[in-house]
């Protein structure tokens, strides 16, 4: 039984902030300056099965390295937008390459710069420490803090409401 508490089955794609949804909010810098993301393996999964099983996913993320890309894109995700001052007109264009409409979009974020695009789709969720202004607009709020399973929390249920979780050999496998 899913815990998100709107129609799952008009879902077809999802969309990601990286920095405190897919990495925790606190990031360690190297000693040159540049910051060193952790990533959650069971996030990695289930984006990757998703990816599988054709749902749409984008990140979309201020960051400026090219270890996010390599990270997501490795795993099947082939729209990786980094540097993103405003995210609102990317999202826009993605959903449109897409052949999407907002309502069969979910976009989790965590603070400031999430707030169009997450009052823009259809579902927006945020991890369980996003900003106040973030979870006030959410229609699902994970139990779990950014970098600990948000994706995982969201792809799962979407997917099991779906019945795509676990129905192929895909599910076995990386």
């Amino acid at each position: 039984m899913s815990r998100i508490n709107n129609n799952l089955q008009a879902v077809k794609a999802f969309v990601f902030d990286v920095d405190g949804v897919l990495s925790p909010s606190t990031i360690p810098m190297l000693p040159d300056g540049t910051p060193s993301r952790m990533v959650n393996i069971k996030d990695g999964y289930a984006l990757q099965l998703a990816c599988k099983h054709n749902y749409k996913i984008a990140i979309i993320t201020g960051a400026d390295t090219e270890a996010v890309r390599h990270r997501y894109t490795k795993l099947g995700i082939k729209d990786v937008y980094l540097k993103a001052a405003m995210k609102l007109p990317l999202l826009k264009q993605w959903i449109e390459e897409n052949s999407l409409t907002p309502d069969e979009v979910i976009y989790c974020g965590d603070d400031i710069p999430d707030y169009e695009c997450m009052d823009y789709v259809g579902i927006a969720v945020a991890p369980a420490d996003a900003a106040d202004e973030i979870k006030n607009i959410a229609d699902y709020i994970s139990p779990v803090n950014g970098g600990y399973g948000v994706a995982r929390d969201i792809i799962e249920q979407v997917m099991k409401a779906q019945r795509q979780w676990m129905n192929t050999e895909k599910a076995f496998g990386w």
